[in-house]
């Protein structure tokens, strides 16, 4: 079998943050994310709710759903991976998982626009998005293998820099190509591509099958350069990797630094990933934006987490993870705050006039800080993982870490779903990522930023 170079290894391992990111990107936060609103909005005013009421029901619905997946990760990571541990093989979870991406993500494009099928639609969402996740646990376990400590944030970084900038290429296609507005026509004047029928949604439905495609094509460079090593030959049973698994968490008393850090990645991570599942929601929700203009939030939102990926992977290198990961919880925090405190009315408590801008202008400096700085604290918070890891248990430690993400997963959207029935406001239940955010970083106060293997 012919050598690949590191420098291509790399590579290859960057082409599935490229390949990948535009579920995130497309279908989770800037296209079928607040079409999936819209939608379900529509369906309940239809059924007779009101407005803000239908909204509150949109929101829950969807929090529903990525609380169930992101339990269904969280508890199933750890134990795969110690399976694949066992095995010495990560390449055939990884083609398992990327299956069940690419035929989730294709399934979105039988959305019924009338609000017919929103369960089969969410089921279908979440079994690419199951897909998405579980394939990513695999792929970062490779990380320790690809460089060195002092080069692993750097290589971290631009990777993420590199799956955002493939997030903005390929938000850019679907804006300018599909996505319709109002006016039947795309962002640049266009008919839907190949003919889609706009009144059907044909051109935003197309999100779905194009994510998948988008996968299938980019994965290739992965697995053309990414080799595994040599299998062990062993075959691992449910019942030793629950075994591992579960000598794992008992040693986490052993290991103060690690047990906080996953303890305090759990918290902050719930948190972000309640920005980015509702993010382009509250847009769509309670600044009633199109859906072509949430997508150019999205576009400057992803340009941003490039340009700040790559810079903070540096700052990873030089600094070290611990204080990146400490200002960027500081300042989306902040965000949080601006973005509570903000509606069509007023900004923090003072009134605006009738029909002010004001707010579009905030929520998308607001976009910029969450894009760059939730692509810094993803990228320092694998570096800072990789400090903790054993390369012998790579996989099952990047599944505890998957674990530690996806465990309460369901807590964010669980909060923001309950916030918004109690205060039957889709502005105000974004309140409890605040506190998920400030409780994430209380315990990191416990996490050596050098790690704890030496």
């Amino acid at each position: 079998m012919q050598q690949v170079s590191t420098r291509k290894r790399i590579w290859g391992w960057w082409f599935f943050d490229w390949a990948s990111q535009p579920y995130h990107t497309l279908l989770v936060t800037f296209v079928f994310g607040p079409f999936f609103a819209a939608v379900a909005t529509d369906h309940f005013i239809a059924q007779g709710l009101a407005g803000e009421a239908a909204k509150a029901e949109a929101q829950t619905i969807w929090s529903l759903c990525l609380t169930v997946t992101g339990l269904m990760i969280g508890l199933g990571a750890p134990f795969m991976g110690a399976l694949a541990d066992i095995s010495g093989r990560r390449r055939p979870w990884i083609l398992a998982f990327s299956a069940m991406y690419v035929l989730g993500a294709a399934g979105l494009w039988f959305t019924d626009p009338g609000g017919g099928n929103l369960w089969w639609m969410l089921v279908s969402f979440g079994l690419g998005f199951i897909g998405a996740e579980f394939a990513l646990i695999f792929v970062n376990a490779q990380l320790p293998s690809l460089a060195g400590r002092d080069d692993v944030g750097d290589v971290s970084g631009s990777g993420y820099a590199f799956g955002y900038l493939g997030g903005v290429l390929s938000l850019f296609i679907m804006l300018l190509l599909f996505v319709e507005q109002a006016s039947g026509k795309t962002l640049i004047g266009l008919s839907p591509l190949f003919g889609l029928d706009p009144a059907a949604r044909e051109g935003t439905r197309a999100v779905g099958p194009f994510t998948a495609l988008w996968f299938a094509l980019f994965m290739v460079p992965y697995f053309l350069w990414v080799r595994e090593g040599r299998a062990t030959g062993q075959r691992g049973t449910l019942g030793q990797a629950v075994a591992l698994v579960v000598q794992s968490v008992k040693n986490l008393r052993h290991r103060v630094s690690l047990a906080s850090y996953l303890g305090s990645s759990m918290l902050y991570r719930d948190a972000l990933n309640g920005l980015y599942g509702f993010g382009g929601v509250y847009a769509k929700l309670v600044l009633g934006w199109q859906i072509t203009l949430i997508g150019v939030f999205g576009i400057v939102a992803a340009l941003a987490a490039t340009v700040f990926c790559w810079l903070g992977g540096k700052a990873d290198r030089r600094f070290g993870p611990k204080p990146v990961i400490t200002v960027s919880i500081l300042v989306l925090s902040l965000v949080c705050l601006t973005i509570v405190s903000m509606s069509r009315t007023q900004i923090y408590g003072i009134p605006l006039p009738e029909g002010s801008r004001l707010p579009d202008a905030v929520f998308f400096a607001c976009g910029v800080l969450i894009g760059g700085f939730g692509g810094i604290l993803q990228s320092a918070s694998r570096s800072l993982m990789v400090r903790h890891t054993d390369p012998l248990k790579a996989t099952e430690s990047f599944g505890l870490y998957g674990l530690s993400g996806r465990a309460t997963a369901f807590l964010a959207p669980a909060l923001i779903g309950l916030a918004t029935t109690v205060t039957g406001s889709a502005r105000l239940g974004i309140t409890p990522v605040i506190a998920l955010f400030a409780a994430g970083l209380f315990l990191l106060f416990w996490v050596n930023g050098e790690g704890d293997q030496g």
